[in-house]
């Protein structure tokens, strides 16, 4: 009978030191999509952490019912990009899902006019977002929170 080696941390193979001294290490597990997918509004996914509810991690409960976010036009476009990163990953592996192109397409309109229009009220939102007519407005105040995080 052949016995374990111990590693570098004195634990045998497959073995690691966290959480415990020798415990058994962890195998991920990815689960993989079908086609057409079911998918949280984008308000849940931007709570949930995901678009989809199959990906969708039971530990992360817990976290969803800590945040809560404001219905307000920053939270909007916050959830729109996230909804297009998701949409995004979606379909690297799914090229040929034609319903999910024409969302990914739509919520990238949709951001895009958001986005015009948030910055024609409150300034730019990202650094990148300067124009050379600007100077740099990205320092002038108020800052969202500022105003109670209204924006």
């Amino acid at each position: 009978m052949q016995t374990e080696k111990p590693n570098e941390t004195g634990c045998g193979t497959g073995k690691g030191t966290l959480p415990c001294p020798c415990g058994s290490l962890a195998y991920p597990y990815i689960a993989m999509q079908e086609k057409n997918p079911s998918r949280y509004n984008r308000g849940e996914a931007l709570q949930t952490g995901t678009l989809f509810p199959g990906l969708n991690l039971p530990f992360k409960a817990a976290i969803t019912e800590n945040l809560k976010i404001n219905n307000t036009a920053l939270a909007e476009l916050m959830a729109l990009d996230f909804a297009v990163d998701e949409l995004g990953l979606y379909l690297t592996t799914h090229p040929d899902d034609q319903e999910v192109l024409d969302l990914y397409w739509s919520y990238i309109k949709l951001a895009n006019e958001g986005r015009e229009k948030y910055q024609k009220m409150y300034g730019p939102i990202l650094q990148t977002d300067l124009t050379p007519e600007d100077g740099y407005a990205w320092l002038r105040d108020p800052w969202p929170w500022d105003e109670g995080g209204k924006r």
